[in-house]
């Protein structure tokens, strides 16, 4: 049977609802209970809650009740009735409720599960955040009394705490000016608390410190006090941390560490201050010890001291993540670190009983985070400030954080160290580019510290030294973007020895060519281990030893390929003349290498281990390609300045390196190898466009491979388009350093065409093969669809290049071009291939609508326009994400092409863009999400509305200048009207992405055209769109763009101040529900008539908390409430 429970308590029956009430909650949480029946009793208990005076029963089950659910739910009916409902109640009852929570607090909070007196705690500060100080004068005396008892100090933390949590960066349940004065009374209180603080610390330390027993000086130690001599120049420091650690019992423990959480949420917001006082920035230290040294016998006692190291870091880091430092801080900041590079002393220290690898391992895992935390914030904020200080020795820093770096337990603690050193790498190359008279002498200060590192990062990459860490990382799974661990863990290393090279370049070089040699020689060794029976040919390197010698060393080799290309950039531009001889060894080398694996075919080789060494081999082959690819900027300056006087010695290199690739561009070869290949022919037509490319023989062969009809020798799609874009690009692209009349246009004009023809021959057939009548799906999509994407990218490669270029390639498209068009109306059923055919237009209008000329690109918009009917656009925009969406966007985007060309050649298509664009699409968009159309579309209204401005406005320049353009001639209001509807709309629905964009197109229109002053705009949408952008403000639903929406208000505002804050304020504020008419005067008294931007976005930002506050407060009366 189930038990009810009473609404109406009588003081006699307060034991028996008591029960009633233990007997609900149990069985809500009993496992067994219903849903439904959760249900009813949840709407028992909200009842119950509602009524008047239900607090006092509460208070009643509170003092007799062991039940823990019974307890959470009065105290949720209490924080209830002091968040929402307290401005109602009788200030006699209030007076009751502050006087009786605290009383209930001191008699049951050792005897309460945590949680419970937690929640009791926060009730009462909810309370004095109402009340303090007007009617509750003694709620922060009470906490500080509280902290100063020694058997109620625990309390007054937690309660502390809390205050600091809830009065400090209270939640918008407060006015503004609530805000600000509990801000100041805390701050007030700042001085004392810190104050408290600093002593509880202080007095545990010095208790239990005297207790420890001191051990015997380490046979280490003297070169650690060296060391910390130079660190401190015998500062007090060095005595004070060197003391014994203090030996805590459990209580003194937990005391520690709530008084170190509230200093590390005090330190989040409150301003750096002498306040902070270096005896209290020593206490913390002390503790901060803790996470450095966990020599403890029981695992427990281990676990909490590591605890309080871990808070006193945060503490710290809480500090040092403040930017703002006052002048009179800088020296407490200079001692902080003094401090922490004690600690970072200690944790590094080599003896006898431990590497600093095992002590690292060691420590807790949270502690080692802040650490290294500490020292990111270190670098990147406060380096600048600290770096000249004379009592700051920033090398031995270095030489501490070197050993830091290498001694990282995990991954992720070496590529958190790593983001550190590429912080201080870019500081020193700012730094240097700053004072480029200096340049020498600072960088000889650091020189042994970066060729150190330099070295120690080229280590850690190699399988040679470093080779149990690196099998660790995965190599197979993807991470969001889109690398493996040990990809990641290249890069980043790569990023580093970049940034050195950029410092030290001849350094840097000299160290790592090297190393390539002697990988290379290993390499370049095989051919004699190659062993040919018959027709297969297999590597004769079987032992077990000697393959996983060869397995490591073909992985290293592959990673400094890599780390060779990745310093390219490092040779060329200014450098150029002054690197040339080592940047020409290292192309040299490059190229013998690509040859000699083309030559040998060692992808070929059977292998003893074929599933790690034929992937060794292979990653080789392609990294050595990628690395001549990445060599292709210092090949075109080599071609552009000294070609003339070593021309053999150029031709030699891209004879070879063409030769290199020319044998991989098959489909036989495997396809890492094969891309590698092609995408250096791109590089090389495109980027160095040697003039004699065309004649040589494996060109030739290329070319034959390409343009000879045969499916089965066929390349992959992607291969297949780079090696028709190297083609076409060695026809079309200009030969540098020749006049006009040597650039053979004709010749190349006729062989481009030939390719074309060759490469689109099938495609071109289709116009005579299918019917005009739409079909269904065949074989002939396959043709669309392999061919498109060759001609698209071929379109793309030439867009930014000269008039000629493209004429010709239009030229050789013609044709093709013309077969598109009249195949679209057949296969405007199947999206997937106009999807295909929109593509192929878009790049057509981005790259070549001058070569097209207005007559046929007038004809293409026209098919289109007449294609796309309203029924063909709503069944596409329907299916969201599908190939039929795809295809509206892209129709969009060619359209938004379309309206952005000046001149009046497409002016007479805007009446049906826009038609289109507000009757047909609009309308089956609005009422969806449809976020990818949506986007487009409205791009396309902007791209009208600014590139068009004159078919609305009609704005002689004259008038302009005779009235100051005060009045418009306006033209098409009624579209114009439409699209401005269409934005404001959008700014009712939820899509941030939209709104933002839409948003910034309105503020473009601003401030180019002054859309805001328009008349028809000023008179009659003006005060709609600020009306909208406030209430979203108001609704906290776009919340990220709040100062996005706020600036948009103000330049809407300022195209008349005085209409704004005499009109639309009062209109604004007398049409806002669930405000009563004193509140309403109050809120406009408080949006002060400021004219700039940071006092008009303050007004606003009060003005939104504010109304939320009152409406919160308004919402929370009991009815029939009589408010004077």
């Amino acid at each position: 049977m189930y038990l009810t429970f009473p609404f109406i308590i009588h003081q006699a029956s307060e034991e028996a609802s008591l029960r009633a009430l233990e007997s609900l909650m149990t069985e809500f949480f009993h496992s067994c209970t219903t849903n439904e029946r959760k249900r009813e009793i949840e709407e028992l208990l909200n009842n119950f809650a509602q009524q008047t005076g239900a607090w006092r029963h509460c208070l009643f089950f509170l003092s007799n009740t062991r039940n823990e659910y019974v307890m959470m739910y009065s105290l949720t009916v209490f924080e209830n009735l002091v968040n929402k409902m307290w401005i109602g109640v009788a200030s006699q009852d209030k007076m009751e409720i502050r006087s009786c929570l605290p009383k209930l607090l001191l008699a049951q909070h050792k005897s309460v599960p945590y949680f419970i007196r937690n929640k009791l705690c926060k009730v009462i500060v909810d309370i004095g955040r109402q009340d303090w100080p007007m009617f509750y004068h003694d709620f922060f005396t009470n906490t500080l009394q509280l902290i100063q008892s020694p058997a109620l100090a625990q309390l007054g933390l937690v309660m502390l705490k809390t205050t600091s949590e809830e009065l400090a960066c209270p939640r918008e349940d407060l006015s503004v000016a609530r805000k600000e004065e509990l801000r100041k009374l805390l701050l007030e209180q700042v001085p004392t608390v810190l104050g408290l603080l600093t002593g509880i610390l202080e007095t545990y330390w010095d208790k239990h410190s005297v207790i420890a027993s001191t051990p015997p000086p380490s046979p280490t130690s003297g070169e650690s006090v060296e060391l910390l001599g130079s660190l401190f120049q015998g500062s007090q420091y060095s005595k004070l941390l060197c003391q014994p650690m203090a030996a805590l019992d459990n209580e003194s423990q937990q005391l520690c560490c709530l008084v170190l959480e509230c200093l590390a949420h005090l330190f989040s917001w409150i301003p750096l201050s002498t306040s902070i006082t270096p005896t209290l920035l020593a206490s913390i230290f002390h503790f901060a010890r803790f996470g450095c040294d966990l020599r403890t016998k029981s695992e427990a006692n281990k676990v909490d001291r590591a605890r309080l190291g871990v808070l006193a870091m945060t503490c710290v880091n809480e500090l040092v993540s403040k930017n703002c430092v006052p002048m009179d801080f800088e020296e407490y900041l200079l001692r902080m670190f003094q401090q922490t590079f004690f600690l970072l002393q200690r944790l590094t220290r080599e003896n006898n009983a431990h590497t600093v690898k095992s002590r690292l391992q060691e420590l807790d895992e949270s502690y080692l985070e802040k650490f290294t935390d500490f020292l990111r914030l270190f670098v990147s904020v406060h380096l600048r400030r600290i770096e000249s200080s004379p009592q700051f020795p920033i090398v031995e820093f270095l030489a501490l954080l070197f050993k830091y770096t290498f001694n990282q337990p995990t991954h992720e603690g070496y590529f958190a160290c790593l983001d550190i050193w590429s912080v201080f790498l870019d500081f020193l190359t700012t730094k240097i580019k700053r004072r480029l008279a200096d340049r020498e002498s600072v960088l000889n200060r650091y020189k042994d510290a970066l060729v150190l590192l330099l070295r120690e990062v080229l280590n850690r990459i190699q399988f040679r030294y470093n080779q149990a860490q690196l099998e660790e990382l995965d190599d197979e799974t993807l991470d969001d973007d889109q690398q493996t661990e040990w990809q990641r863990y290249l890069r980043q290393s790569l990023e580093v020895v970049a940034k050195v090279m950029e410092l030290l370049p001849s350094h840097a070089f000299s160290t790592l060519f090297p190393v390539l040699q002697e990988n290379l020689d290993v390499y370049l060794g095989l051919q004699q281990f190659i062993v040919t029976t018959g027709t297969s040919r297999r590597l004769n390197i079987t032992a077990e030893n000697d393959c996983r010698r060869l397995h490591c060393s073909l992985r290293d080799l592959s990673s400094l390929l890599q780390a060779v290309g990745r310093l390219a950039e490092h040779f060329i531009g200014e450098v150029f003349a002054g690197r040339f001889s080592d940047a020409l060894a290292v192309v040299e080398r490059l190229v013998e290498v690509t040859c000699y694996g083309s030559q040998t075919s060692l992808y070929d080789l059977e292998t003893a281990v074929p599933s790690v060494l034929k992937p060794d081999l292979i990653d080789v082959h392609a990294q050595a390609l990628a690395a001549l690819q990445a060599y292709s900027h210092w090949l075109a300056q080599f071609y552009s300045e000294v070609h003339s006087q070593n021309q053999t010695q150029f031709i030699n290199l891209i004879t070879s390196a063409v030769d290199a690739s020319s044998p991989l561009i098959t489909a036989k070869v495997p396809e890492k190898l094969l891309l590698s290949a092609c995408h250096l022919m791109v590089s090389i037509t495109s980027t160095v466009r040697p003039v004699f490319l065309v004649t040589l023989p494996a060109v030739q062969n290329i070319f034959n491979l390409i343009t000879t009809e045969n499916q089965n020798r066929r390349l992959p799609q992607e291969a297949h388009m780079l090696v028709c874009r190297a083609l076409s690009n060695m026809l079309l692209l200009p030969w540098p350093n020749l006049p006009e009349n040597e650039q053979q246009w004709q010749t190349r004009s006729s062989n481009h065409a030939s390719l074309l023809a060759a490469l689109t021959r099938e495609y071109r057939i289709l116009r005579g093969t299918v019917n005009i009548t739409p079909r269904q799906p065949g074989l002939d999509d396959t043709v669309i669809k392999q061919t498109l994407p060759v001609l698209r990218d071929v379109v793309d490669s030439i867009s930014s290049e000269s008039t000629k270029s493209r004429q010709i390639c239009y030229q050789s498209l013609q044709e093709s071009v013309q077969v598109s068009l009249s195949l679209f109306p057949v296969f405007i059923q199947q999206p997937d291939v106009t999807d295909e055919m929109l593509a192929f237009f878009l790049t057509l209008f981005q790259a070549l609508r001058v070569q097209m000329g207005v007559a046929f690109t007038g004809q293409i918009i026209h098919t289109f326009l007449s294609m796309f009917t309203r029924e063909q656009l709503a069944a596409s925009i329907l299916q969201e994400g599908s190939a039929g969406c795809r295809v509206v966007q892209k129709f969009l985007k060619i359209l938004q092409v379309v309206v952005q060309e000046p001149g009046q050649a497409f002016k007479p298509f805007l009446p049906s863009i826009l038609s289109l664009c507000m009757e047909q699409v609009y309308p089956v968009v609005s009422e969806r999400s449809s976020p990818d159309v949506k986007a487009e579309m409205f791009e396309l209204l902007y791209q009208i509305l600014h590139q068009n401005w004159r078919y609305f406005f009609k704005t002689s320049v004259l008038t302009s200048v005779q009235r100051g353009a005060a009045e418009d001639t306006m033209e098409n209001e009624a579209q114009f009207t439409a699209a401005m509807q269409a934005f404001g709309q959008s700014f009712l629905q939820p899509d941030i992405h939209i709104f933002k964009q839409n948003l910034s197109y309105l503020e473009s229109l601003n401030s180019k055209h002054k859309l805001y002053h328009r008349k028809l705009f000023r008179t009659s949408m003006l005060f709609h769109f600020i009306n909208v952008l406030l209430q979203v403000l108001l609704h906290k639903s776009h919340d990220l763009l709040q100062e996005e929406i706020t600036l948009a208000i103000y330049n809407m505002a300022s195209v008349d101040f005085d209409v704004f804050y005499s009109a639309f304020m009062p209109e604004f504020l007398n049409g806002c529900q669930g405000v009563d008419t004193s509140q309403r005067a109050v809120l406009a008294r408080n949006f002060k008539l400021e004219r700039d931007l940071p006092s008009f976005t303050q007004s606003v930002q009060r003005l939104v908390n504010d109304l939320r506050y009152y409406r919160l407060c308004n919402s929370s009366l009991p009815t029939g409430t009589i408010k004077l």
